[in-house]
């Protein structure tokens, strides 16, 4: 059962990609969404047996590198944390793959399309059950190369060409550190078994530790978005809406954070490496709900959503509650997958215009999209009872929690993050359903409100979202639970937070983020609808139009980086490639050796004259020059090797 959980979206993927033609499109849409169903069906039988029951598993298959003290094997893992990601991936995968029916329907591409979408399951189950960081990083290059395909599915498209691309180099570099923390682990633990490497962590010099996380957390920021390598996520927008729900909601993104949470018993040692998580988390939070609040492609703003929630999730790991991490991070797949998958339903019946400002009106021509809009996104911004808010909100009152000066103003960062959070929710809510008609006439008249196949995930999704949160708080963040006791987490004793979370958080720091959002969207919409001239007069003056470049620019960050980093790096490439290629290389190769060697063939060949008393001669030297060798390999090499010097120089110099 659990090989067949692992193998069979891979299975899925080879008979869609290279039988595509003979299954036709239906045998493809059938045979990978059937075998992802399967999968995810198991997942939750595992779910219930592995997890509920701490009965962690190990599969070894066979031995991949045995080299002295380093063995190597390809096993899998499974545990209340791995079991725990599955659920998520799987159900949001399989969902997607029945969307995705109906979504690309007219695509003349479905069987290559649905063959990326099982490649990147499989890849990411991979990621997830792997037991050693090897394994792991197999998984994690392996779904950086389906994000690279699917972003780029449609490469037609200059604009999805350079999205791919992005993504794919970005990625690069936190790949790349986390290639030199593996080589550290090695170096220091001299393997890559996570049990090997978890129980001998408490007993090394913490530096160690320190260098190993600080390269593990750099890997994570680049596929989980965080600020700095956070470029990539918006373009890769450029994609399908199917698969902005698969790689941006429950899977590829979370991989960074899912890495910190399986290396807890590491970084649970070295404080540096929490305190870089805490503030790495809160300055993502706030700055990516800032410009999700200016931008006006329905899905660039989802995606800034996705970026500040997942700073949310490496707030709760900098605050070593790894368990509020996760049920964060299952929670937040769901009602985001629901807002993709509900903007690729907008966009599917408007003709496929993106831009939002020019739909309006949209409420009584499509009621499901506009419902589970609304759920989503009220799960988005934690309004109580919804899953959203018993995770959300838990992460802020630990920062709290924690009553040190820096976990406390994380708390007001990360708050004033979910106000802006609020305000684009709102933004995108009111100006594509509720205000009045914007799109051109035909976008209405032409509305489709989609099959069975688009409107029943969005349903599944929805239930999800109002109703998974509250039931399995308990399984992942009550005080009685016993789920992680298996040590797929590990918390430090000195670490733990959550007692005074739950009992000491005074009640009002409890009620600010509520407070702060619900007084936020009143204004919102107050401003909006009746002070809106005064918001354009503002945005006139210099200082509203410079603020405003400037949220809308991104805070130039992208312009820095082309501008500065890219071509520094670009000129650096060609002075190494003139330096190394055209320098040093050539002049070994064809401008040194090769000039040298065919020079002394063209001398030896000159000595072939057919003269019989010149052969003899030569002999006579040769046999003379054999003598000497002898004689002098018994007195002294180096005279040897002079003499042989001084022939090809003179050789060489006549030439």
């Amino acid at each position: 059962m659990y090989l067949l959980i692992i193998f069979l979206p891979l299975i899925g993927s080879i008979i869609s990609g290279f039988f595509g033609r003979k299954i036709g499109v239906q045998g493809s849409q059938l045979i990978t969404s059937s075998f992802i169903i399967i999968t995810t069906i198991l997942a939750i039988i595992t779910f219930i047996e592995v997890g509920y029951n701490n009965i962690p598993l190990e599969i070894n298959l066979f031995r991949w590198i045995d080299s002295e003290s380093m063995n190597i094997v390809w096993g899998f893992y499974f545990d209340s944390l791995t079991v725990s990601m599955l659920i998520p991936v799987l159900i949001v995968s399989s969902l997607v793959h029945i969307y995705s029916i109906g979504y690309m329907s007219h695509d003349p591409h479905n069987q290559r399309f649905f063959s990326y979408l099982s490649l990147f399951t499989f890849m990411m189950i991979i990621l997830v059950t792997a037991n050693n960081y090897l394994l792991m990083f197999l998984g994690w290059e392996g779904v950086g190369v389906c994000s690279y395909l699917l972003v780029n599915f449609w490469f037609t498209r200059i604009a999805a060409n350079q999205s791919s691309i992005s993504a794919f180099l970005t990625n690069r570099v936190g790949d790349c550190f986390l290639t030199i923390g593996m080589f550290i682990i090695i170096w220091s633990f001299g393997n890559l078994d996570y049990s090997t490497v978890f129980s001998l962590a408490p007993y090394f010099n913490q530096d160690v530790i320190t260098l190993i996380g600080i390269c593990l957390l750099i890997g994570a920021m680049a596929k989980s978005s965080q600020i700095g390598l956070h470029v990539w996520l918006p373009q890769a927008m450029e994609g399908p809406t199917p698969v902005s729900a698969l790689i941006h909601a429950a899977t590829m993104v979370t991989a960074g954070v899912y890495l910190l949470m399986r290396s807890s018993p590491l970084i649970e040692y070295s404080s540096t490496v929490l305190i870089l998580c805490l503030w790495l988390g809160a300055i993502t939070t706030v700055f990516s709900s800032i410009i999700g609040l200016f931008q006006q492609d329905i899905k660039k703003v989802i995606a800034y959503s996705t970026m500040s929630q997942l700073g949310m999730m490496v707030i709760s790991i900098g605050l070593s509650s790894y368990n509020l991490a996760l049920f964060h991070l299952v929670n937040h797949a769901f009602y985001k997958a629901l807002l993709f998958l509900g903007a690729g339903a907008v966009i599917h019946s408007v003709s496929d215009n993106q831009d939002f400002r020019k739909y309006g009106g949209l409420k009584p021509f499509l009621p499901l999209a506009y419902s589970i809009m609304l759920i989503a996104s009220l799960s988005l911004v934690a309004i109580p009872f919804m899953s959203g808010f018993y995770s959300k909100d838990f992460i802020l009152e630990s920062a709290y929690g924690q009553f040190f000066i820096s976990s406390t103003v994380v708390y007001f960062i990360a708050t004033i993050g979910a106000m802006f959070t609020t305000l684009y929710s709102v933004k995108v809510l009111y100006l594509t359903f509720l205000t009045n008609p914007n799109g051109p006439l035909n976008s209405y008249k032409n509305v489709d409100q989609g099959n069975i196949y688009i409107n029943l995930p969005l349903i599944i999704l929805s239930i999800f979202s109002i109703f998974f949160g509250y039931l399995t708080k308990d399984v992942f963040i009550g005080l009685g639970s016993n789920f992680f006791s298996d040590n797929s987490i590990f918390i430090h004793p000195s670490h733990e937070i959550m007692l005074d979370t739950e009992f000491a958080v005074p009640t009002i720091f409890k009620l600010l983020p509520l407070i702060f959002t619900l007084t936020l969207t009143i204004l919102g919409l107050i401003f909006s609808e009746f002070f809106g001239k005064l918001l354009i007069k503002f945005k006139f003056t210099n200082l509203g139009y410079n603020l405003f470049s400037l949220f809308n620019q991104r805070f130039l960050i992208e312009f820095f980086y082309n501008n500065y980093i890219t071509n520094l790096v670009l000129k650096l490439g060609g002075q190494t490639t003139k330096v190394l290629d055209k320098g040093s290389v050539e002049l070994l190769g064809p401008y040194g050796l090769e000039k040298g060697l065919l020079n002394l063939s063209k001398n030896i060949g000159s000595f072939s004259t057919g003269i019989i008393t010149s052969y003899a001669l030569y002999i006579l030297i040769g046999l003379i020059f054999y003598i000497f060798l002898l004689y002098f390999n018994t007195i002294d090499n180096n005279i040897l090797l002079l003499i042989l010097f001084a022939i090809f120089s003179s050789m060489y110099k006549k030439n």
